[in-house]
């Protein structure tokens, strides 16, 4: 078995052992360590057609559906040609090749597919990753259009053609070229939906009521073949909140429910997911939490966001970033800080919760470097790095870096939350080993440095 590169990029021809003998052939059609030992794509195949063809010059084609294709023969032979309909340089690029029971092509997402029996009884199968949904207009070029450089063994006046692929099908000048790296970005409105979206200023940007996670009916809607990936930055974060009769049913709905429901949605279309995750899985009664860290989440928060992890792994393609202490351009601490240090106040501020901050615009960095560098996919803990410290130590440092007489006073969290009622049990060690991120080639920045930038620039 060895695999070549076409003239158009992704396609790949295979050339497959056929063991023969009187009695007829075998051949391994497909086998996914050894192809991608040969360079091609992993497949995650969900569907296996066969096109049975009776006579000698049937035609079918140009079809982009928005999935990968590996295509073969079991009996007879064909001529198969491809057009590149993908954005970008290679629009337009054509290739062509026989396929025999010896070989087979794998056919990248965005590239027309077509071919032309040259035999009798000709069966042609293909694997494919998506399924074929029948409301959606799939892209597809016409077999007739001279501007596309096919030389067709049978000339199609003489060949056997649908009418649809006769008379349906657009010109090459005709075609949108598809854009198959589209992103969508759930929870947009949010402090860090808001950051991905000036990142990724041509992605699909939604929140609710746009769209309900916890509700299929408003999944439903939408065409999520026009995809790659799906960032979940939505989450019900109201630790205190979810403690409450209204606020359980919230926080299980959106943060383990909705997660689910994107999951499977990712697997259906083979989306990437990322989903954005907590320390507060953890309990953090031990420091420098590690990503196999066993569960342990204190109050319900904890345990909703627990379960989305656990449903979001169920997708092939997941990125789960575990984070912690998470700054934003709204209201936040440094900011609530800042502001009680310019009216002269002295808040009591706890000592005894521990960990790093990590503001959106580092785990927006984070996000676009895992999907663009496409580590191992799996959970990756990433906050900004730094000396771990307490929030008493973080509003100091505003102090100082803010210039204010006043000062911190440090206090427990027992004598924080004093007789208060309704608050959740907090972390004591939020802090997160970030090893595994920063092997794959991440470089944090030191959060202190990120603070003193940020109060200068967006307070002073």
């Amino acid at each position: 078995m060895k695999a070549s590169e076409s003239p158009i990029k992704g396609l790949f021809v295979v050339d497959l052992d056929l063991h023969e003998d009187d009695r007829g052939w075998f051949k391994e059609n497909w086998q996914n360590a050894k192809a991608v030992g040969l360079g091609l794509p992993k497949l995650s195949p969900v569907q296996n057609n066969i096109s049975f063809n009776h006579f000698l010059g049937v035609t079918r084609g140009f079809h982009a559906e928005p999935w990968n294709k590996y295509v073969s023969v079991t009996s007879g032979k064909v001529f198969a040609a491809w057009v590149d309909l993908r954005k970008g340089d290679g629009f337009g690029q054509t290739f062509s090749t026989e396929i025999t029971p010896g070989q087979a092509v794998y056919v990248p997402k965005g590239v027309a597919n077509s071919y032309q029996s040259l035999e009798d009884n000709t069966v042609y199968t293909y694997l494919v990753d998506g399924y074929y949904e029948p409301s959606l207009k799939y892209s597809a070029v016409s077999l007739f259009d001279e501007s596309i450089d096919v030389k067709w063994p049978i000339p199609l006046s003489e060949a056997i053609v649908s009418d649809k692929d006769k008379t349906q099908n657009p010109l090459l000048k005709d075609v949108e070229p598809l854009e198959l790296s589209k992103i969508i970005i759930i929870g947009a409105n949010g402090q860090l939906g808001s950051e991905l979206h000036a990142r990724y200023p041509d992605a699909t940007a939604l929140d609710f009521p746009d769209i309900d996670i916890t509700s299929n009916e408003s999944l439903g809607k939408i065409n999520w073949s026009e995809y790659s990936t799906i960032i979940n930055a939505a989450a019900m974060t109201d630790v205190d909140g979810a403690e409450t009769d209204n606020g359980r049913t919230k926080a299980w709905a959106i943060n383990s429910t909705g997660v689910a429901n994107l999951a499977s949605i990712a697997n259906k279309y083979g989306l990437t997911l990322v989903h954005i995750s907590s320390d507060y899985v953890f309990d953090g009664k031990t420091p420098n939490h590690t990503e196999t860290e066993s569960f342990s989440p204190l109050g319900v928060y904890g345990q909703t966001k627990a379960a989305g992890d656990i449903a979001a792994s169920l997708a092939p393609n997941h990125y789960i970033l575990r984070t912690s202490w998470v700054v934003g351009n709204g209201k936040n601490f440094i900011r609530t800080m800042f502001e009680l240090g310019q009216k002269g106040v002295s808040p009591k501020v706890v000592s005894d919760q521990t960990g790093r901050l990590t503001f959106v615009d580092e785990l927006a960095r984070a996000i676009a470097f895992l999907l663009d560098n496409k580590p191992a996919y799996g959970t990756y803990n990433l906050t900004n790095d730094g000396k771990v410290a307490s929030w008493a130590d973080i509003a100091s440092r505003v102090f100082e870096i803010g210039g204010f007489d006043a000062k911190v006073i440090p206090t427990s969290t027992a004598e924080y939350i004093g007789d208060k009622t309704g608050i959740s049990p907090r972390p004591e060690h939020s802090d997160l080993d970030l090893t595994k991120i920063h092997t794959a080639g991440f470089n944090s920045t030191d959060y202190n440095e990120r603070m003193e930038e940020y109060i200068r620039k967006e307070l002073l």
